[in-house]
């Protein structure tokens, strides 16, 4: 019977030492989740900057074919 109880307090000390370090990586992966949501809002802002840059690019191109057009059509009528 001693040794029946030996072993339960030892299994109780190893539970204990697992439950401790389950609680640690739960704690670690909290930290982790987090900062990957952090990286995730950053990744989104940049993308968020380089569709506007892309699109500001494609109207200011645009912007100049109509300034071209238009002063083409200025010098037509003018002719």
């Amino acid at each position: 019977m001693k040794t029946l109880r030996q072993d339960v307090s030892e299994i109780k000390g190893i539970l204990s030492l697992t439950n401790k370090r389950l609680d640690d990586v739960n704690t670690h992966l909290v930290d982790q989740s987090r900062r990957i949501d952090e990286t995730n809002k950053r990744l989104d802002r940049l993308y968020e900057v380089i569709v506007r840059r892309e699109e500001h690019e494609q109207l200011s191109a645009r912007v100049q074919r109509l300034e071209e057009a238009m002063a083409n059509l200025e010098k037509r009528i003018t002719a």
